[in-house]
């Protein structure tokens, strides 16, 4: 619960390199934002104090200046490919990108459907977006890229693509999710600005890895330790090191690239602008740490966070054991194991202790709580329920919800919804609470501390149902759970 980031130094430092980068340009800057515009948790988890929407306040103080551009894949459209931390498909979520642009008075000029070859799905796609009156480009597959760079920079390359009409000076170009294409987005309007006389520019905002932070910091470690099913490694910086003599951490991929880059770059503008990867980029995030003790022991819990989530992942077949092989050498590089989680040994003895799971979750005093599996809830709402009312200062006897509302629940649930499983999960018990609360004050009072949960850690000894993953998501609880399922059977709902 402390804080160990400056949010508001960060806001204004990050908005003004952005002014000054832009300056170095001319008249336009082509913005490569890297990572989530909306609700980085992960950010807000390694950096507390970071706020979730921390980017999207940021664009805000330069919202007259900014212009968004949205790329998306074509291919992915064709396959439905699935953002996994909201569940929905990659067009729907530009879609959604849109609407919370708009909402909070950000302009989207169009979108960009990369690597374009007429997809079925993507042409209806783009009949929907221009629906709502948003332009539609079409940028197509380049034979070679990103080697071939003679082809890539000519007519037959870059000069095929569509040429995005902008008017801002600031063009922001994001994406549902990696592979969609927007530094070839970026690079293909500077070799077209350039044609039509344009003096344009490109950078890259990407909050981690943390470039002025050391190579084995926790944050970085913990960034790792977030693309370990991406292979992406952190490393010293070569070109930034012989260059100007300063070590900075970046990742495999960007270094990989650079060379090829520059390359461009001189074919484009006759030189190149930068001399490093890291200096193309606009990240500030780590100048504005306000207690490394705090900030390393975030990153730390994180790492540990991400191991438990690997170990499931490959028990429901979403992972392969090298992506926890790496996630277990992470944790050896902090020198950290299971058992610096506060909440696994707790749960783990509840379960011992009743034969049935059991769940813990850590107060913002520090204290723990358990809860157990019952006949009227799971572990996890039965930990949700003994929480509030620790907060509520409620005794641990004293029912809150009454049999008459949880017993029509259960009913409802196995005559009509054909479930096995009688028990309700946390969002059910939350909204018997809220029930209750209508006409008992007792449960009004606990209801009113639900968000004082927000940030708190939690632990089941079982897999949980992905309705009790949802809510604790939704609380800002960081659940974790072990790699086993609470029954043998092959099908878990």
């Amino acid at each position: 619960m402390k804080k160990g980031f400056d949010n508001q130094k960060y806001l204004e430092m990050q908005s003004e390199h952005i002014r000054k980068r832009i300056g170095l340009f001319g008249s336009k800057l082509y913005l490569e934002f890297g990572g989530k515009l909306f609700d980085d948790y992960h950010a807000s988890r390694v950096l507390p104090g970071f706020k979730p929407d921390s980017k999207l306040q940021m664009l805000l103080q330069l919202k007259d200046q900014a212009e968004i551009v949205i790329a998306i894949n074509a291919d992915d459209i064709e396959r439905n490919k699935i953002r996994g931390d909201l569940g929905i498909t990659y067009d729907l979520d530009v879609l959604r990108l849109i609407d919370q642009f708009r909402e909070v008075g950000l302009y989207v000029g169009s979108v960009v459907l990369t690597r374009y070859n007429e997809q079925r799905k993507a042409v209806n796609f783009e009949k929907k977006v221009l629906a709502q009156n948003i332009r539609v480009y079409h940028h197509y597959n380049i034979a070679g890229y990103p080697h071939d760079i003679v082809n890539i920079v000519s007519e037959a390359g870059f000069g095929r693509n569509e040429y995005i009409e902008t008017s801002r000076p600031l063009i922001v170009v994001t994406a549902p999710g990696p592979g969609s294409g927007k530094m070839a987005t970026c690079l293909s309007q500077i070799y077209h600005d350039n044609c039509r006389g344009i003096k344009s520019g490109y950078a890259k905002f990407e909050t981690f890895p943390v470039w002025n932070l050391p190579l084995k910091h926790p944050v970085n470690i913990a960034y790792e330790a977030a693309t370990a099913d991406l292979n992406d490694v952190n490393m010293i910086d070569p070109f930034h090191l012989d260059a100007h003599g300063v070590k900075a951490v970046n990742y495999n991929r960007d270094i990989e690239i650079f060379p090829v880059l520059n390359s461009m770059f001189n074919q484009i503008y006759g030189e190149s602008p930068y001399e490093s990867p890291t200096d193309m980029g606009v990240n500030m995030a780590g100048y504005c740490i306000a207690n490394d003790e705090v900030v390393c022991e975030a990153a730390t819990q994180e790492v540990i966070r991400r191991y438990y989530q690997g170990m499931v992942d490959c028990k429901l077949g979403r992972a392969t054991s090298a992506t926890v092989g790496k996630l277990e050498l992470l944790m050896k590089a902090l020198n950290v194991s299971t058992g610096d989680r506060a909440v696994v040994q707790p749960a783990l003895d509840k379960e011992t202790q009743t034969g049935a799971p059991g769940a813990s979750l850590q107060m913002p005093d520090g204290s723990i709580v358990v809860g157990r599996t019952s006949d009227y809830m799971g572990a996890c709402a039965g930990v949700l329920m003994n929480a509030l009312k620790k907060l509520a200062k409620i005794p641990d006897e004293q029912d809150i919800i009454s049999e008459i509302v949880i017993q029509p629940i259960q009913q409802l649930k196995i005559n009509s919804f054909g479930s096995r499983n009688p028990r309700l999960h946390a969002k059910e018990v939350l909204m018997a609470l809220a029930i209750c609360a209508a006409t008992n004050p007792v449960a009004k009072h606990a209801l009113k501390q639900l968000d004082k949960l927000k940030g708190c850690e939690a632990h089941c000894s079982v897999i949980v149902s992905s309705s009790d993953v949802k809510t604790f998501k939704s609380l800002g609880i960081n659940l974790t759970c072990e790699p086993k399922y609470e029954t043998d059977r092959l099908y878990h709902a």
